[in-house]
């Protein structure tokens, strides 16, 4: 079934990958009234502060806090409670931590909602689109394909409860026969094309990514690095409708 504009533009995260609010604030102006997700990363979170997450919220956002939580579980379940009562739709944690810290993930959320709000939904990172098969095997010391690495960690996460994970587009479809096709993936590594690869190992185009079934597509300097950041997510727009 072919996709809604609305439904397109709600499967495309923008990542606001910059230093200050100010220079987001520059990009959202631009993007006003395209009902997109907005990607707050660990620069601009960091940067920024929990007020510009609400600000968002406030303006009728959809926001993925991209801060991949990886400590000790009871620190994970208070950074959990925290960033839930702040009501992010998404954020996530590192399935490298295990599974007792991605189920004290959930505890914190459960915490927070008990006194009001909605819930997040909690995902997981797997491998990161920078890491191929040298720094997996050689550096991270995980033997084996970056696939099955991945395969691992998104079992884990489901095992843990939590409601998808963070993965290459490559592995979308191989996430989904293991997990069911409700398990959620959200995919960096997305690049329109012509666009330039920047540190990006594991890509695919947006079309090619909705045909393998990706739920969500994280998509950064393709959109706000363009000479022209509106024109050019409406072409990714127009490109997910036109393929699914």
């Amino acid at each position: 079934m072919k996709l809604t504009r609305e439904q397109a533009a709600g499967r495309v995260m923008v990542a606001l990958d910059y230093p200050d609010a100010s220079a987001a604030e520059r990009l959202i102006e631009e993007l006003k009234g395209i009902p997109c997700y907005m990607k707050v990363g660990m620069q601009l979170f960091y940067a920024a502060g929990p007020s510009f997450v609400e600000s968002l919220k406030k303006r009728g956002y959809y926001v993925f806090l991209d801060v991949k939580m990886h400590d000790i579980p009871n620190t994970v379940k208070g950074g959990s409670n925290s960033v839930t009562r702040l009501g992010v739709d998404m954020f996530n944690v590192h399935a490298a931590g295990g599974s007792a810290m991605m189920e004290a993930a959930l505890e914190g959320v459960d915490q927070a909602v008990s006194v009001g709000g909605s819930k997040p939904t909690v995902i997981a990172v797997t491998q990161l689109t920078s890491t191929n098969l040298e720094v997996l095997n050689a550096q991270i010391g995980i033997s084996g394909s970056v696939e099955n690495a991945v395969l691992r960690y998104a079992q884990l996460a489901q095992a843990a409860g939590l409601h998808g994970v963070v993965a290459s587009p490559s592995e979308v479809v191989a996430i989904k026969e293991v997990c069911g096709s409700a398990f959620q993936t959200v995919t960096p590594g997305i690049r329109p094309a012509g666009a330039a690869l920047n540190d990006q190992s594991r890509i695919m185009t947006p079309g090619e990514a909705i045909k393998q079934g990706t739920d969500y597509m994280v998509i950064g300097r393709p959109i706000t690095a363009a000479p022209d950041p509106r024109a050019s997510l409406e072409s990714i727009i127009e490109e997910l409708i036109s393929y699914e």
